[in-house]
């Protein structure tokens, strides 16, 4: 460790229904254990059934040795969540760039039992999702109070579709910030690395859930719409369930990144 003071961090790619959520509670305690992880934090937003999150399948999560939820534009999609999101102590986030009034938060600060911080941010892409307040303005804002509390590690779930948004953020936060993580596609990039000042940075992070699926959903609902261009109702796939993230190490002194990881385990009961 040459006396440096570190803080590990798993974060996981989006939870995709029960699939993803059965492999967290296997796969996850492991990997805290084989990797020294401090802290984790999970987007959770397409937990129940593949769009959205309950309160139930949230605390399913939170007693996998997760820390911290986020999540992103399927937040709402569950009526039930809007209390849960407003609860005191609530360890779900939704999108900070929300507007002003929009239930829950979205920025939080979580402990280590011995104490250190991480401060996480969740943001919402604008390019091809929903017209919302600017991320980079919330960003700026968002991050200097996180600092302002005493949080020297600082990790943004960056929510959206663009490879373009989501690499346009980790060069505005770059120095800032101890990683900005890429979410929402499924699809786990290759390209992770460390920017200068210490950010480790991948376009996306990837899923929680089966491969052997379109993002997820069964394949053969998913070419049903491609092919017929009528609606049809999506189910999560079943086989072939695989947990991916990445794993940032970060110097506990300064909140600069050291390196960054990616996981991709695959459950083996699926």
């Amino acid at each position: 460790m040459n006396g440096i003071a570190r803080l590990k961090l798993l974060f996981l790619g989006d939870v995709f229904g029960k699939p993803g959520r059965n492999a967290v509670k296997r796969i996850v305690p492991r990997l805290v254990h084989r990797h020294g992880v401090d802290l984790v934090v999970a987007n959770a937003e397409n937990a129940a059934n593949g769009v959205g999150v309950t309160p139930d399948a949230a605390e399913e999560l939170l007693a996998a040795e997760v820390d911290l939820l986020t999540s992103g534009n399927h937040i709402w999609a569950k009526r039930e969540i809007v209390p849960y999101l407003d609860a005191p102590g609530s360890r779900l986030l939704r999108p900070a760039n929300y507007p002003p009034g929009a239930p829950g938060r979205g920025h939080a600060v979580v402990e280590t039992p011995d104490g250190r911080k991480l401060g996480v941010l969740n943001l919402e892409g604008r390019v091809f999702m929903k017209d919302l307040d600017d991320p980079f303005r919330a960003a700026e804002r968002l991050v200097a109070e996180l600092a302002a509390q005493g949080c020297k590690a600082i990790l943004v779930d960056m929510h959206c579709d663009a490879t373009s948004e989501k690499n346009a953020m980790g060069w505005f936060l770059a120095g800032k910030v101890s990683a900005v993580l890429g979410t929402h596609t499924h699809v786990q990039t290759a390209d992770e690395r460390v920017l200068p000042g210490g950010t480790a940075f991948v376009t996306d992070v990837g899923m929680c859930g089966p491969r052997d699926s379109v993002i997820g959903v069964r394949k053969e609902l998913v070419l049903e719409r491609f092919l017929s261009q009528r609606p049809v109702a999506f189910e999560p796939a079943r086989k072939d369930v695989w947990v991916q993230g990445a794993l940032v190490d970060v110097d506990d002194d300064t909140g600069r990144a050291r390196s960054i990881q990616r996981v991709q385990e695959r459950d083996e009961e699926s």
